[in-house]
């Protein structure tokens, strides 16, 4: 008779009710993971650019930031912050923070503490 193939699938632990959420990647809590603060900034310019974007989106406009030097981590836990000061919402993605509607005036200042913004594209 032929074997099905039944190979061994790995699985990972993905919750636990003693730490709470555990990172696929190397299996530690998510506030003790070690692989995402490994991760190496993206190169960038020094310049974190500001701007407006609508293509794609059915004519609705998203502030988009682009080129701010953090990792994952402190940028989602930024753009939380100017998501909270826009009063909007939005999502951190691939390196870039797009926050729902026009709120470029509210945004530069907040970034200027830290970092030379540059308003990018109109």
């Amino acid at each position: 008779m032929a074997s099905t193939g039944n190979k061994r699938r790995s699985s990972s632990l993905v919750y636990s009710t003693e730490t709470g959420r555990m990172c696929p990647v190397c299996s530690q809590a998510i506030a003790d993971c070690t692989c995402r603060t490994a991760r190496k900034l993206p190169s960038s310019d020094g310049i974190v650019r500001v701007s407006l974007e609508t293509k794609g989106r059915r004519g609705k406009g998203v502030t988009v930031i682009k080129g701010v030097p953090l990792g994952d981590l402190e940028l989602a836990e930024l753009g939380k912050q100017l998501k909270a000061a826009c009063g909007s919402g939005g999502t951190v993605k691939e390196g870039i923070i797009e926050i729902q509607g026009d709120h470029r005036d509210v945004v530069m200042p907040k970034l200027a503490l830290r970092w030379v913004v540059k308003r990018a594209g109109g």
